[in-house]
């Protein structure tokens, strides 16, 4: 299971050090307004996909909160068949959805998670709720 947050799962970008340090930057700052995840992982940890509405804590490397994001689409597709326009919304810096594919492949092969045309990535778009002011409040946690 993944870890909790007044009661909200939390969302852990990338791997921890350098990568989520950068990633968690580019959400607070309005870049990052979508990411990826494989299906396997959400069967390996027992946990449902995100939805809609669902609001997740942004967190560091301590696993401490940085920001709270609303969920405001969830799709499942093949690999091969994320969009540019939801690779863009990753806000990484892609300038092409090969280039996409590239990085994403290297990353999940990097992680010990090799995925193929068919693997089945979760994209997730989502909006920052707050953070990145330092005015986080428990109130944002919606609990």
């Amino acid at each position: 299971m993944w870890p909790r947050i007044g009661g909200l799962r939390t969302l852990a970008l990338g791997t921890p050090g350098e990568l989520r340090t950068r990633l968690n930057a580019l959400v607070l700052a309005g870049v990052k307004t979508a990411t990826a995840g494989l299906t396997t992982e959400y069967a390996e940890e027992g946990e449902e996909l995100e939805h809609a509405g669902e609001r997740l804590v942004l967190v560091d490397d301590g696993d401490a909160l940085v920001g709270v994001v609303e969920v405001t689409g969830v799709e499942v597709v093949r690999f091969a068949d994320v969009p540019w326009d939801f690779a863009r919304s990753e806000g990484e810096g892609d300038r092409s959805i090969e280039e996409w594919r590239a990085g994403h492949a290297a990353y999940w092969a990097r992680v010990g998670t090799p995925v193929t045309d068919d693997s089945e990535v979760v994209c997730i778009r989502f909006r920052l709720v707050s953070g990145g002011d330092g005015g986080i409040t428990t109130g944002d946690l919606g609990t």
